[in-house]
């Protein structure tokens, strides 16, 4: 199942986020909540956005700071009326409570049946000494709730681990897949625009694997605004019709032999 995340279209109002997808025949969103997007908390707002464009939002990613269970409260009552059916939270900052992450997701999941997945995040250091999220590592991330997101660009190819791994780490737990290319220090690019039209990570690989596997949650394109051409509408829509096509061609045509 292909999404687009409105991260992809950050500082276009939602309204032409939704319009954009429509035009680009994109099924489903991605809706990323931040504290300053206020029209992505407003329940009525985006309702009347899902009715007039015919595009639902099966996802939400929860903001990467400052969370509480007063907010995952709110993120699930959004949810909920939605019906959205995976909720994305982040590992807790090293400066941020960890009551919320360690004890109250597994409940919230229990009790709405919702997937509640956890993220990867990059593995940086405060100080160069002290992780800057706690419990983040790909194994502590799948205890949480057993429900996993998994941001390609989150992951480190200087060291041992590759996306392939990291895959297989993951495995079954994997509910959405935030889906682009990296070429150090540059992340959350369009795959495929390496020389020869090939990825810089090996992303085709992992998607046939992924077909030839049966995996069947989602995979949400997630690129920079200006990756994905903002400013301009025709090469917004372009680059859309780009990566539908190169879905199509690793993904949904594959063929395991």
């Amino acid at each position: 199942m292909l999404l687009l995340s409105t991260d992809t279209l950050k500082g276009y109002g939602l309204h032409r986020i939704f319009k954009f997808v429509k035009e680009a025949w994109y099924d489903w969103l991605d809706l990323v909540l931040t504290k300053q997007d206020f029209d992505n908390w407003d329940i009525d707002y985006v309702k009347k956005l899902v009715q007039e464009f015919k595009v639902p939002v099966l996802s939400i990613t929860a903001p990467q700071r400052f969370m509480n269970e007063k907010k995952v409260d709110l993120i699930i009552k959004l949810a909920t009326s939605l019906w959205v059916q995976n909720i994305t939270f982040f590992p807790p900052h090293a400066r941020d409570s960890i009551t919320w992450y360690t004890k109250y997701l597994s409940r919230v999941k229990r009790d709405t049946h919702l997937a509640i997945s956890v993220k990867n995040v990059e593995p940086k250091f405060l100080f160069f000494i002290f992780p800057e999220y706690k419990d983040a590592t790909l194994f502590q991330i799948k205890k949480i709730t057993w429900d996993t997101a998994f941001d390609l660009a989150a992951i480190d190819n200087s060291s041992s681990l590759d996306i392939l791994k990291a895959q297989k780490i993951l495995w079954s737990s994997v509910k959405n897949i935030y889906f682009s290319d990296k070429h150090w220090p540059k992340k959350w690019l369009l795959p495929g625009w390496a020389g020869g039209w090939t990825s810089y990570l090996p992303l085709e690989s992992l998607l046939m694997k992924l077909r030839a596997t049966g995996y069947g949650a989602f995979i949400t394109l997630k690129v920079t605004p200006k990756e994905i051409g903002v400013w301009t509408e025709e090469k917004v829509l372009q680059n859309l019709e780009y990566f539908k096509s190169y879905y199509k061609k690793h993904f949904l045509d594959f063929k395991w032999k």
